[in-house]
Order: structure tokens, then sequence, then C-alpha cells
């Protein structure tokens, strides 16, 4: 197994409605990309400062199968017109479980 494990930070002004559309969006994902084996996403919980806001876990078979996912077109459209108009910082990390 492959796991890509991807945190966000949003700039200041970004709404409620525009962070429910990201998640609403990633949801969608796995439904899209067959490759993805497993798929969790979340707001961060707010009990530490300095955290990032917002996290997706995805796991697949092999590291093919996450690069499928990370050139999909339906992906790379979605990061393009949803998350990076409100980005402000990100981390990710990929790794063999």
């Amino acid at each position: 197994m492959f796991r890509h494990v991807v945190m966000f930070t949003w700039v200041a002004g970004t709404t409620e409605e525009q962070k429910a559309e990201v998640e609403t969006g990633l949801r969608k994902l796995p439904g899209a990309i067959p490759e993805i084996r497993r798929y969790e996403i979340g707001q961060d919980a707010g009990m530490n400062p300095g955290n990032y806001e917002f996290a997706v876990v995805a796991d697949f078979d092999s590291e093919e199968d996450y690069l499928v996912y990370r050139d999909h077109p339906v992906h790379r459209a979605f990061i393009a017109d949803v998350i990076r108009p409100i980005l402000a910082g990100r981390a990710a990390v990929q790794y063999t479980i």
C-alpha cells in the first residue's frame, strides 16, 4: 500500500461556503478515480493553534496508482478551480505502508 497525506491552510477571508465546496468536491474523487483504495478528509478540530486547517489521507495499492490520482484530470481541475484560489499553504508526504 502507498499513502498520500496532504494538509492545507486557507487564505484570510475564505468563507465557510468555500470550505464546504472543498470538502464536498474531495468526497467525490473516489467515485471518479478508481485507483483510490481509501480516502479520508477532514477539517482540523481547532484544538492546537498553528495547525493546518484541512487534511486528506489517501491510500493506493501502489505508487503507480497514486500517480494516476495525482495526474488525473478531474483531480487536477478540482485543485485548479477550487483549492488553489483559497490556498495559503500546503504540506504533503507520500510513503509506503
